[in-house]
């Protein structure tokens, strides 16, 4: 793997709506097949730039193209009296997977979290992702002994 050293990592601000809008689209369809509305799913990514309670992006951008997103939500832990940050939305640029960028904001971010006494990072993955689940266990996660469940009300 051949890190791209021109690859930056940073908070997103609303600039960069419109990449993390085609990132969540494009994502849709790649992993589900699913077409998204595109006013709601607009309105949905502006809306945590508008609400920082419902969480953060960060982008990764390759001399200021931004080539990767995710977001950050928040969960209360009672157990550990401080917030767990749950990797959301995931997208990197395909001609851009397999170098290093996942890592780089991986890094980035939990550089974030310890500077901001938050207790640690979870996400999910498809259970048939095996090419993620390898990048995330490289990044010392692993896969807890949690298994998701879960209602959705409607269509995306």
């Amino acid at each position: 793997m051949i890190e791209k050293p021109t690859i930056k990592v940073r908070q997103a601000a609303v600039a960069d709506a419109m990449a993390i809008i085609a990132f969540q689209k494009t994502m849709a369809m790649e992993t589900e097949g699913l077409e998204l509305d595109n006013e709601l799913v607009s309105r949905g990514v502006t809306t945590v730039f508008d609400d920082p309670s419902k969480g953060r992006y960060y982008v990764a951008s390759d001399n200021d193209i931004v080539v990767a997103s995710l977001m950050i939500t928040y969960e209360w832990s009672d157990w550990r009296n401080a917030n767990v940050w749950w990797f959301q939305s995931v997208y990197v640029v395909p001609e851009y997977r397999r170098s290093g960028i996942f890592r780089k904001m991986y890094e980035f971010i939990r550089a974030e979290c310890e500077k901001e006494g938050v207790a640690g990072l979870r996400l999910y993955v498809e259970t048939a992702n095996f090419r993620a689940q390898k990048t995330y266990e490289a990044l010392g996660m692993n896969g807890s002994h949690y298994k998701t469940y879960e209602w959705m009300r409607g269509k995306y």
